[in-house]
């Protein structure tokens, strides 16, 4: 299923083209001050497992590399998005983050070179075509955890989304990762609301052998 994902993208590239242009530059201007009161799940989850470097895919503005990178040292926080205006305001917000721009399906990093590579909100915008494959990039590039933090629904349900087409979805998003990368380890998991700073989301966190 991921091998093969990489053969249908224009689906995706429609979707990468929409959140490069003014739909994704009118999402940043909106969520300008989301990621408050996020900090207290930052500093419990990285507490509990210190990283050196990490990456979220899909960062727009920082909203969550704000406080990620407080703990870790200089230029170890990265962040990729296809949106430049976002990651041009992501680095005068973040202070000394790696913001690149990047799509999702083929990140430019090494193999195993974060310690934790995530998404929030994110995976929830990617087409059937391609979500294997974005998800198997994710998994890629990093050495030890990966992290997901979206929208949770049984089945995969398609939402309305500002009058565009398929482009958000709910989804079990954890029993995909387990079922396409068996050899992950669920290690912790839990639900984050809005008076936490966050839009009802459900979280898995991965440990890589």
């Amino acid at each position: 299923m991921v091998a093969d994902a990489g053969a249908n993208v224009p689906e995706a590239a429609r979707l990468e083209g929409m959140w490069a242009g003014e739909f994704g530059d009118a999402y940043s201007e909106r969520n300008a001050a989301a990621g408050i009161g996020r900090n207290a799940f930052w500093d419990m989850l990285l507490s509990k497992h210190p990283v050196r470097r990490v990456l979220e895919v899909g960062c727009n503005t920082g909203a969550n590399l704000q406080w990620i990178a407080p703990h870790l040292a200089p230029g170890e926080a990265y962040g990729i998005d296809v949106n430049h205006e976002a990651l041009a305001r992501l680095r005068e917000r973040v202070p000394h983050v790696s913001a690149v721009a990047s799509a999702a399906r083929e990140l430019p990093f090494r193999d195993g070179w974060f310690d934790l590579s995530f998404t929030t909100g994110v995976l929830i915008h990617q087409p059937e075509s391609t979500l294997p494959l974005v998800m198997a990039e994710i998994v890629r590039v990093s050495r030890r955890f990966v992290l997901c933090g979206e929208y949770y629904a049984p089945e995969t349900i398609e939402v309305p989304y500002r009058g565009m087409q398929g482009a958000l979805f709910k989804r079990d998003y954890g029993s995909l990762y387990g079922e396409l990368f068996p050899e992950l380890s669920l290690i912790d998991q839990g639900a984050l609301g809005r008076s936490e700073g966050w839009d009802e989301v459900t979280w898995w966190l991965f440990e890589k052998p």
